[in-house]
């Protein structure tokens, strides 16, 4: 059986119901058509063995990465080989993918690369260009929040979702190029949280379902009644760079940095930029400077204490003459589902 929904601007066909996606509106073409497959172990360990290495990236615990990318020399195709023994091939045009899996993963497991690294690499192949972000509908505009693994844009996104702002996307946020304006495209309605981010948000990481039954990461379901998932495109209005904490600064703190400053922040998180080859690092450059010619960005010193995560969204709102909530709190830990 068929299933299609519209991902990050692209129409997407694929054989295998996947949780996160069932919501989303349906697309008017097809784009990209996945495919998931589950894998035999030899299938699997032929895949892994397949072209030249792309990319590899150190896993920090022994000796084995946590990715290995391999490039087919006669199809082009990419080859993504996790620790976990998920192996992913996007094609060179980004059009089609496939997906195998180990008897020990489940195909939610699966999804979290394939609905955050391997689309955002398939997008960067397409051409569109990608930002490490999180992205909230604030007065009909999009604001991004941009920064490394761990800044804290999931748990502002979540903070701002429980004050009953809609969510474009989490992770990565696709921009569409109209050359003098950019928009954000729609990912998919969930959060994903840690668990301390949880707890901090929610009182507890239990109130919130784990994202996969291996992994005991959380998500915040934006299709419960009290949030918000906004499904259609918005203008990007400004675009907010999460800086570390600092000792310094026990308030969040927004200010406008330099051009350059500006620009390097933006290259340095921009998503999957380790992937990209010289002609799309190029064509990157160039589009992103060209975007802060049109979208002011500022940089944000979050404060010290990790909850009071609620203060960066006020900074954010001030800073861009937002209306401020008058209750942070309008969602409550009670009404989330845990089924």
């Amino acid at each position: 059986m068929a299933y299609s929904c519209s991902l990050y601007g692209l129409g997407v066909e694929y054989d295998h119901p996947v949780s996160a996606l069932r919501s989303l509106q349906a697309p008017s073409a097809i784009d990209v058509r996945l495919s998931l497959k589950g894998v035999s172990p030899a299938l699997e360990k032929s895949r892994e063995e397949a072209g030249r290495i792309y990319y590899v990236k150190p896993s920090g615990v022994g000796e084995n990465p946590t990715m290995t990318v391999r490039q087919s020399a006669d199809s082009g195709e990419f080859h993504f080989h996790y620790i976990d023994g998920t192996s992913i091939t996007v094609n060179s045009g980004g059009t089609q993918v496939s997906a195998y899996w180990s008897d020990s993963s489940t195909i939610e497991d699966t999804a979290t690369y394939l609905l955050g690294p391997i689309f955002g690499f398939l997008l960067r192949r397409r051409g569109i260009t990608c930002l490490h972000a999180s992205a909230i509908a604030i007065n009909g505009c999009a604001i991004a929040i941009v920064g490394p693994a761990g800044a804290g844009k999931s748990s502002t996104a979540a903070a701002f979702a429980k004050m009953g702002f809609p969510i474009l996307s989490d992770d990565v946020v696709a921009l569409a190029d109209f050359g003098d304006r950019f928009e954000v495209q729609p990912a998919y309605p969930r959060v994903r949280l840690w668990p301390d981010s949880a707890a901090s948000l929610f009182g507890s990481a239990d109130a919130l379902p784990k994202l996969t039954p291996t992994w005991d990461k959380r998500f915040l379901d934006l299709t419960h009644p009290g949030y918000q998932f906004q499904a259609t495109p918005l203008p990007l209005a400004a675009i907010y760079v999460l800086e570390p904490r600092s000792a310094n600064h026990r308030d969040a703190m927004v200010r406008t940095p330099n051009g350059r400053d500006s620009l390097m922040a933006l290259v340095a998180n921009s998503y999957a930029n380790v992937l990209l080859d010289r002609q799309h690092r190029s064509a990157e450059f160039s589009v992103l400077a060209r975007l802060l010619q049109h979208v002011p960005i500022r940089q944000l010193t979050p404060p010290t204490d990790l909850t009071r995560v609620h203060e960066i969204c006020h900074a954010i709102l001030g800073d861009h003459g937002g209306h401020k909530a008058e209750s942070p709190e309008i969602q409550s830990t009670n009404a989330i589902n845990v089924a």
